[in-house]
Order: C-alpha cells, then structure tokens, then sequence
C-alpha cells in the first residue's frame, strides 16, 4: 500500500481533523494521520477504494485537498476568516449603533427592514461558511462546531425576520445578535488561526532554509569554468556548485575543493563554526562563515537531511499522544451534547423561571455560541506543535509525538559506552602482531572496512590502503566483528575477545584478528570521554534519575569510563541480544530510557521505553530511536528531559483551561448572565488564549 500525503484546507480545529480521520478509516485507510495545525492528512492507500472518491469525500465533509485547487485561477470569493470577518464588521458595527451613546443614535437604524437589509450580507456570508460546513458534517454523521453556530444565528435570525414581518414589535428585533455572533466567531477564527500557525514559526524557518539560489558550475566549449544562478530545487544529484563566505550551503553535499568555518545551527543548534575540508559531507540549510568551496551535490528533494527533519517533525506533530484521545472522545459527542443543554436551557427558563421567550431564546443561543470543542481538540496539537519545533529549532528530533510525553515516567537512562559516553573518534594506541606488519596491516584493513562499527571505521581510516585482500565472502557478526574467507579457503576474523576460543588468556585488549581460529595479532585503540559526560551525569543525579552503563566492552573498560563521570551500575560484555534483554528486564522494574550510537544499539533502543540516538545529521537514515540528538553529543540530553517535561506541562494547562472554560461558561451563559455576542467573542478567545500559553514553550525555561 502506498503512502498518500495531502493538504486539506478548511479546517479550523480538531473536531475538524476528527471528522477527516472518521471518514478516512471508515473507508479502509490505515494509519491515518490528520494535523489540525498545519491541514496535513496523510494515510495508507486502500486499494479497492479510488483516492478521486476520497478526494469527493473530504469534500462533502466541507474541506478540499488543496492539490485541486492549484492550477485554478484565484477567485474573488471570502476565501479566509480575516476577508470575511472585514466584510462583515460595517454592516454589524452599524446595527450595534441603536445600543451605543445616545449621540450617535440614528433613528432610521431602529426600522426593522433596515436592520433586516443591514443583517442580510452578514447572515448570507456566515450560513455560506458555516452553514455549509454544518449541514455537511450532519449529513456525515459527524457534527462539527460550526453547527452550533450556525444554530444560533439562524435562530436568532429566523425569529427577528418573523418579529419584523407578523409582529411588528422591537422586542423580536435581535438582528444585531445574528450579525454580531458570525462576525465575532470569524474573528475568533481568525485570531485562532494567527496564534495556532505561530507555533508553526521554528518549523517554518527550517522549510524557508529549504529554497535559495545556487551558483552551479559549468564549463564552456573551451572547458572553462562559468557560474550559473540557479535555483537550488533545480539541482541534480551530481552537479558541482561554488559556495561562498557567508552564503547558505544549497542542498546537500561533498565538499571536492577548499574548506571553511560552517554553522549548522539550523541542523543541530549550535552556532558555533565546524571546520570542514575536503571529502566533509555539507548539510543544506547550513551556512559557511568563512571560506570558498567547491563542491558536488549527493541529494536532492526528499533525500536531503533538512527535508528529512521536515517530514520527520510534521509527522511527530500529526500524531496523537495518548493525552489526546480522552479530549478526542468528549469532541466526538460534544456537539449534540451541546445542543440538547441549549434546548433545556430554553425550556427551563421559559417554563420554569417564567423569563420571556425571547430571553429564554438569546440564552439558550448564547449556550451554543460560547460552547467551543475546538479549545479541548487544540489543547495538545498547538503544544506539541510548539515543543517539537523548538526541539528541531535546537537539534533535537522526535520521531513522534508520544516521545515528548514518554519523558514524564522516565526514572532511570541506561547509557552505551562506546561512541556515546565516549567521543567516538578513536585512535590506534598499540598493536601486536605474529606476522609481517604490512600483511598485518592489509588483513585488517581488508576486514574492517565491512563493518559500520565505530572501532571498526576507525582503524580503516587509519590504515587505508589500495591492496585490499578480494574475499570469496565476507559478514558482519554483530556485537562479534567480522568474518571473512579468502579464495584460499582461508578463514580470518576480527572482533572483540568473543571471538577468542575459551583456553586463551590474554582478554584485555580490543580487537583481536585471528586467521583460521588462531590469533595472529591483537590491537588496542584510545578512545575520549566526551567532556560534557560528567556534567550531564551529575544533572541527572540531581533530578534523581538513575544511570547505568551497558556496553558490549570488557568491563575493565567499562569501569574506568564509569569511574571519571560517576556511574556506579555497570552491565559489561553484552551482546545485542543481551543488550536488548537486560533493557527489558530494567523496563519492568520502571520506564526506562536508553541512550546511544544509534548504530549497533538498534535493538535496545528499539526495546527501551524511550530511545535516544547521539548521532551527526549525516547519520540521520541510520537511526532508530524515538529522539535523535543532532548535534553529536550528550549536551542537548538535558534540554530533551526538560522540553519533555513542559510540553507536557503546557498540554495539561491547555486541557485545565479548555474543559474550565466549558464546565463554567455554559452555567454562565444558561443563566442569562453573558449576551450571545459576548458569547461569540469568548468562545474565540478562549483558543487564542491556548494558542499564547502553547507559545510560551518558545521562550520558556526548560532546564
């Protein structure tokens, strides 16, 4: 099944993008997606159902996939909240003059067929919107809230115009409440839209990084160079381009002539310049602060690593944690719960407490009119939308959106050693042969080149050279090393003291080659604490969170590294299996949380309650883990914690705050004690309000 991902336009809240889910599933759609923030839908093909049906579906439901509307021209139609919010204002502000100071009273606005001429426009523009997108959702089965205000304007219309034509009384006359609900709702939304797309901002910033103008290489027909402006989504994998001081690196690529100070702020959130030469790996989005650079481009589009981290943050945000689904299920039946508190209302105040009907009326339309479903659907998106942009603004990626709410249980981190707590840049410190030294050397070489493990690429680099042995066949053991047969029949390995047969002694060194079972020679390699080990070890002990040390290193090792940063539990000698093991027994004793390379801790990662990768942006594909520190270090671990930690605060502010201002704002409202215009206008603050303390988040003190 294929993966279909579209823009929907028309959405207003998360009612909205719970009826678009309902539709999509009730259709046989898998794996549905729909992110109210930003209109993206995304879900898996089913193939016995055409995508044009769904695309009419949608439509029905009163939404459109925006893809059909690209090649149309603009029309001049209310397109957006703010245009129709613009029109209706006038004509709304004139019937609301006969309520203001007396010297701008004008007489001829008190004749009912003014005021019903005056209503008319606004009336017309507000069932267009919200009448529309009302009667489609009912039809559906899936009432929105624009049926609650499209209820409460058409009533207060409908017994203005009778009031106007069979009763000729200024009693009826609430043409002024018809024209204030919809133009106030509109403002509401519009304001609504405002501050929910803000929290959109460090996503938006990544996407603007994505399209800038390159300066491409070229040669004439005298093979001289030339420069060609050229716009970056117009480069092919292949192309060469000239980078300059200042310049924003293009797209993603290798670097063939020159060097310079690049900042990857944008990727990993560190502004501070990282030298790169040549055969560096460049990240578009970035920027060379010094410096000329020649280089060729290795992706282009969707393989490139900033529109990676673009797909991957738009999904995380399009994703429900679990806090949301209790919100999801009271906006499912909130509508005609809604609605029947607004009959009551007006029967009880009518019959019981002997108020006129028309009070009785306004009261029962006020009760629909500030009821809102879209603060209680908006209380979670806007928040996450807000914590997994300043994460990726600061270069911290979370694959999805319960990562950010995993972090509230975590109690204990369990931490590779190798390339995680250590810097992962190793050297050769000492080594050992039986044989020649350059055969040694060569067979090595040969071996490691194989295998993706730290170590491993490490003494490759070291010892590179062009006469490589051509195995007959060659595997990566993992958590072994490697093992490989020449054309001889001749079997050679390299590996860790777990290749060693039991009888030999010596285990203390960290790789050892053996040739047909017998070792020929062993090699030690130095590898660096990570300077910021310590300090973020120490923070974590502060907070009262347990760290432990799993490695697959000899526990010599494993406890010297301990020893320097202050861990005192150590599980040395693992396996990937026994990794992934151990992370399951330490996850049933509480949620815990595992941190490492990302390359050979794939299953332990994959197994922990919440897995963390310390990984270069290059390295992005290679991950596993729910959360990737972009950076290539332990620094950023706090920053995650705590971005965890408010977000999931904010989102529990946002539900108090969504499901208070229901709980106290219909009482309110039944009671007579707010009009159904003041009604109007709270029900739209009451998602700005939201989407301000979700914003919050951008600025707020995490650590």
């Amino acid at each position: 099944m294929d993966q279909v991902n579209w823009k929907v336009e028309g959405m207003t809240c998360s009612n909205c993008a719970l009826s678009i889910s309902k539709y999509l599933q009730k259709e046989g759609m898998e794996n549905v997606n729909v992110n109210p923030i930003d209109g993206s839908v995304s879900f898996l093909e089913n193939p016995h159902v055409s995508l044009e049906k769904i695309k009419k579906g949608i439509h029905t439901l009163g939404y459109h996939v925006s893809e059909e509307e690209k090649n149309k021209p603009k029309s001049l139609k209310f397109s957006d909240n703010r245009s129709r919010f613009l029109f209706s204002l006038p004509f709304t502000l004139l019937l609301m003059l006969h309520m203001a100071h007396p010297w701008l009273h004008i007489p001829w606005i008190m004749n009912p067929f003014v005021q019903l001429a005056l209503c008319v426009p606004v009336f017309w523009i507000g069932m267009r919107y919200f009448g529309k997108s009302a009667w489609k959702s009912i039809v559906n089965g899936m009432p929105n809230m624009n049926v609650l205000v499209a209820l409460g304007a058409l009533a207060a219309f409908i017994y203005s115009a009778v009031g106007a034509f069979y009763f000729h009384d200024a009693n009826y006359y609430f043409f002024e409440t018809t024209a204030t609900i919809i133009t106030l709702v509109f403002l509401g939304n519009y304001l609504e839209e405002a501050s929910v797309q803000y929290t959109q901002s460090a996503l938006k910033t990544l996407v603007k990084s994505q399209r800038v103008i390159a300066n491409m290489i070229a040669f004439d027909e005298n093979h001289q160079e030339q420069i060609f402006p050229i716009d970056n989504t117009q480069l092919k994998t292949g192309d060469l381009i000239l980078i300059k001081t200042g310049e924003q690196i293009p797209i993603d690529c290798k670097i063939l002539w020159g060097e310079g100070a690049v900042n990857e702020a944008i990727i990993t959130g560190e502004s501070v310049p990282v030298l790169k030469t040549k055969k560096d790996f460049l990240i578009g989005g970035s920027v060379l602060e010094s410096g000329a650079i020649k280089a060729q481009v290795t992706a282009t589009g969707k393989e490139t690593v900033l529109s990676g981290i673009i797909q991957l943050v738009q999904h995380a945000q399009s994703e429900k944690p679990p806090m949301q689904k209790l919100a999801d299920k009271i906006s499912a039946v909130f509508v005609p719960i809604v609605i029947v508190i607004a009959v009551i209302t007006l029967i009880a105040n009518y019959y019981l407490f002997d108020v006129s009907f028309s009070t009785s009326l306004m009261r029962s339309i006020a009760v629909l009119v500030i009821s809102c479903p879209c603060a209680m659907g908006l209380a979670t998106p806007a928040a996450i939308a807000v914590g997994l942009g300043r994460a990726a603004r600061n270069g911290i990626l979370f694959r999805n959106a319960s990562s950010l709410e995993s972090f509230k249980s975590i109690r204990q981190i369990v931490f590779d050693k190798t390339g995680t707590l250590t810097t992962g840049k190793f050297s050769i410190h000492q080594y050992h042969t039986d044989i020649d030294e350059k055969s040694f050397k060569q067979i090595v070489y040969s071996l490691e080149k194989y295998s993706n493990h730290p170590i491993a690429k490490s003494i490759a680099s070291h010892w590179k050279t062009d006469h490589i042995i051509r195995w007959s066949k060659a595997e990566e053991i993992k958590g072994l090393g490697i093992r490989a047969t020449d054309t001889e029949g001749h079997t050679y390995e390299a590996g860790s003291y777990q290749i060693l047969s039991e009888d030999y002694s010596d285990k203390s060194h960290h790789i050892y080659v053996l040739k047909n079972g017998k070792v020929i020679g062993w090699i030690d390699i130095k590898d660096e604490i990570r300077p910021e080990a310590k300090k973020v070890i120490d923070w974590l002990h502060n907070r009262n969170i347990k760290t432990i040390i799993l490695t697959g290193d000899i526990k010599t090792k494993a406890e010297e590294v301990a020893n320097k940063i202050g861990i005192n539990e150590i599980y040395a000698e693992q396996r990937p299996e026994q990794k992934m093991e151990m992370i399951g027994k330490l996850n049933a004793e509480m949620p815990t949380a595992m941190v490492g390379d990302g390359i050979n801790d794939a299953p332990a990662l994959a197994k922990a309650s919440l897995g963390i990768a310390v990984s270069e942006a290059s390295q992005l594909a290679l991950q596993h883990a729910d959360v990737v520190l972009m950076n290539n270090s332990l620094s950023k671990l706090p920053e995650a914690l705590g971005l965890g930690k408010h977000t999931l605060i904010t989102i529990k502010q946002n539900l108090f705050w969504a499901f208070a201002y229901n709980v106290v704002a219909i009482p309110i409202a039944a009671a007579g004690l707010l009009t159904p215009g003041l009604s109007a206008l709270a029900m739209g603050l009451s998602d700005v309000v939201l989407g301000v303390n979700s914003v919050r988040l951008f600025v707020k003190k995490v650590l």
